[in-house]
């Protein structure tokens, strides 16, 4: 945390807490966990405030943390927690009910706050390659696996991407993403760090956000894709002023380049940043910055300006590689998988252990190409491709094309099984309101731009698409949903 300890910290709805009371509550929540037993600390809320005092009082504490996702029904609460050892379970009150009944130990964050305001500090120091935070993928294909962050990853992120102290006074930062997401975690550590004080949004509403950028002065902001388009809705529906914001950063999922563009035309002020990161990699491992996206913005030179759909170069400390199905390292301009290691790079999963290579290297499972100046292209995931008549297609071909029809908001490209081609390509579109398209004109749209084989073979309208709550498309909810729909019709 900054050495000042006057310094508002931390604001969270009324609460506004100095670095001083941070430190304060931190050391007693420390002795309150450490007086429990527990070997876990299991956090259930919307987080605020609750999860840097929780990830600062667990590491005093020489426990783990692991915030879980609060949205979740009771049964899969329960099964994630019984995966961890001996936890301690927090919860916010209006989860209390859902984790009841486990046998485990539960606090409600309004008691442990009471508690930890005349508990006893806790003084154990875990080594610097014991796990910190445990998260849960969001499992959008598979069981969540459980990522184990050590001290060390989350050190070597915070200390590589932030300056100690360096923010300005007047420096604050709006964090609406959920405590279980890293980008959570991440913002909390390196706000704190860089001593810029944190506002939270525990519930997301864009108007309520634009207020809160303008009313608390607020200079830099982390969203998720379906949040900036909300809130580029909503400031063009009613335009706020908003002069303090510098800086506002997208990441968690893929951005389709229209929205980037609009953003940029309405917000002419704020620099962008793409920020491009895994769970397993302690948060953001890549960036495009301001001046990238103004650049490429704004240049004719094709090469250039596609780097606005990139997610930018390495951070410090972290390198890539993209490597082909053998495992042969790929010069820039072609594409494979991406590969990546660093200090911050954990690969660690709790019950599986490390999957790194024996130097050291992680496997993404993202379909990824660099180019010659070292500027990082995501295709999606390699589960994602589609296999049509032998041939292999990233969804992400079809739909950086599609997204650029006047009457394309949203869409997923998926595969969907047939007895002659083996899959069929089916584009999954959320039309702009107040248009029309048809399934012909989003074909031909497509057949012009790219080779017949990545033309859709069927286009499907939704009111919307299903998404995680960080805006990752549920692509095997649409599959399914497709399916069922065949299975009734062939009935």
């Amino acid at each position: 945390m900054s050495g000042d300890p006057d310094r508002i910290a931390v604001v969270d709805g009324d609460l506004r807490w100095t670095t001083a009371r941070l430190n304060e509550m931190a050391d007693g929540a420390a002795g309150v966990i450490a007086g429990s037993g527990g070997r876990h600390v299991s956090y259930v809320g919307t987080g605020g405030a609750m999860l840097p005092l929780l990830a600062f009082a667990s590491a005093r504490a020489g426990v783990p943390l692991t915030p879980l996702n609060y949205r979740l029904s009771a049964e899969n609460l329960h099964q994630l927690i019984n995966r961890l050892p001996e936890p301690l379970i927090v919860a916010d009150p209006a989860y209390l009910d859902s984790v009841q009944g486990l046998g485990k130990a539960v606090l409600s964050s309004d008691e442990l706050l009471e508690q930890a305001r005349t508990a006893e500090p806790a003084a154990e120091f875990p080594d610097g390659d014991d796990p910190a935070i445990v998260l849960f993928t969001s499992g959008t294909t598979s069981q969540p696996k459980a990522v184990e962050l050590s001290h060390n990853n989350l050190t070597s992120y915070v200390m590589t991407t932030v300056e100690f102290a360096s923010a300005a006074p007047e420096d604050a930062a709006l964090v609406c993403v959920p405590p279980y997401h890293v980008a959570g975690v991440g913002a909390a550590l390196s706000n704190l760090y860089a001593g810029r004080r944190i506002i939270y949004q525990r519930q997301f509403d864009p108007r309520a956000w634009l207020q809160l950028v303008r009313d608390e002065k607020v200079t830099t902001a982390t969203v998720v894709p379906t949040m900036l388009d909300r809130i580029i809705t909503a400031f063009e529906q009613e335009p706020v002023e908003i002069p303090t914001l510098r800086n506002l950063a997208y990441g968690g999922s893929k951005v389709g380049l229209p929205l980037v563009r609009k953003t940029m035309e309405l917000l002419p002020h704020v620099g962008l940043v793409n920020a491009y990161g895994l769970t397993e990699t302690s948060s953001t491992v890549a960036v495009l910055t301001p001046e990238d996206h103004r650049i490429a913005f704004e240049s004719s030179d094709e090469k250039i300006a596609r780097r606005l759909g990139s997610v930018g170069k390495a951070v410090p400390g972290v390198e890539f590689q993209i490597r082909d199905e053998n495992g042969n390292v790929l010069p820039p301009g072609q594409t494979g998988e991406l590969f990546l290691r660093g200090p911050q790079v954990s690969g660690r999963y709790r019950g599986i252990g490390s999957v790194l290579d024996a130097d050291g290297w992680f496997p993404t499972k993202d379909i990824a190409m660099l180019d010659e100046d070292g500027y990082l292209f995501i295709g999606g995931r390699s589960d994602d491709t589609i296999i049509r008549g032998g041939e292999n297609i990233a969804p992400s071909e079809i739909e950086d094309v599609l997204i650029e029809h006047p009457a394309v908001h949203e869409l997923a490209v998926v595969g969907l099984e047939d007895e002659e081609w083996g899959q069929i390509i089916v584009a999954v579109v959320v039309p702009e309101p107040g248009t029309d398209p048809s399934v012909e004109e989003l074909r031909d749209f497509c057949r012009r731009r790219l080779r017949g084989s990545r033309t859709p073979d069927r286009v499907e309208f939704r009111d919307s698409l299903p998404t995680t709550p960080t805006g990752k498309v549920l692509r095997r909810e649409i599959v399914a949903d497709l399916s069922r729909a065949a299975t009734q019709k062939a009935s």
